[in-house]
């Protein structure tokens, strides 16, 4: 790529875990001087605009035939003149020839979209350096949330599109429970302090997962729940204790023989 070039677009409207995938990517350009360019579906705009305030954030609205996906952003993007477009999906149903890529049946999902965009894979691990934290909000929600001089964990038990009951009996009854649900806070990041003073977490594949692994919070016990199989589950670069896939999960049924 030219980084004489000004603008750069990027195709990931969704979801948050996949965005916040992607942002060492946009920072890796950004940082060779490019303006980033980025439309995501416009209920997750609250989460990054103002913690990534260097992307030029495009919110589009979500619509039945899936035009969000893919032509939406690029017409966006288009309309914003931008000299090179990135699309970070791996696999879409209208763009088959994305899966004809020669990786594409031999990484992660996120593996994938750093190839894709000719950056080091080891930068997904320098998501710190792509966001601006708000401590204040950050405390004032532990503060909201947690009791005082209280032990507690956090669980995040509910992904986009799967929900797991795991057996937390092995934790100390005597530990205040916090479960992470849509609608407590406007951003995902709002949740790093209260992360960061947790016991442990316990979470499934998930936007929370993917934000504690990239920014590696300091979190002495971490549990992680698959959902996917292999391809369609990240590459985790902190230690997780890897939980048995829940029955009803796509990371339950084997793909591979054994024996």
């Amino acid at each position: 790529m030219d980084s004489k070039k000004n603008k750069l677009g990027l195709i990931q409207s969704r979801g948050i875990g996949d965005i916040i995938i992607a942002l060492p990517i946009a920072k890796h350009y950004a940082d060779m001087g490019y303006d980033i360019y980025w439309p995501i579906c416009e209920q997750f705009v609250k989460n990054f605009q103002d913690h990534a305030p260097w992307v030029k954030w495009i919110p589009i609205p979500n619509d039945a035939q899936g035009a969000f996906f893919y032509e939406e952003p690029m017409k966006r993007l288009k309309n914003f003149k931008c000299d090179e477009i990135i699309c970070l999906y791996q696999a879409l149903t209208t763009k088959p020839e994305f899966s004809q890529a020669p990786w594409f049946q031999l990484q992660h999902f996120d593996e994938y979209k750093y190839t894709r965009a000719e950056v080091p894979f080891l930068q997904k691990w320098q998501l710190n350096s792509c966001v601006t934290r708000n401590l204040e909000r950050e405390k004032a929600l532990k503060d909201r949330l947690v009791k005082p001089n209280q032990p507690y964990y956090v669980t995040h038990l509910e992904g986009s599109d799967f929900a797991a009951e795991p057996d937390l009996t092995h934790l100390p009854s005597e530990w205040q429970m916090i479960n992470i649900t849509a609608g407590v806070t406007d951003s995902v990041f709002d949740w790093c302090t209260l992360l960061e003073g947790a016991e442990a977490l316990i979470c499934v594949d998930s936007c929370i997962a993917c934000m504690a692994d990239q920014l590696q919070l300091n979190i002495e016990h971490k549990y992680w729940i698959p959902r996917s199989h292999i391809h369609l589950t990240p590459v985790l670069g902190m230690t997780w204790t890897i939980l048995a896939a829940p029955e009803d999960s796509r990371a339950a049924h084997k793909i591979f023989a054994t024996g």
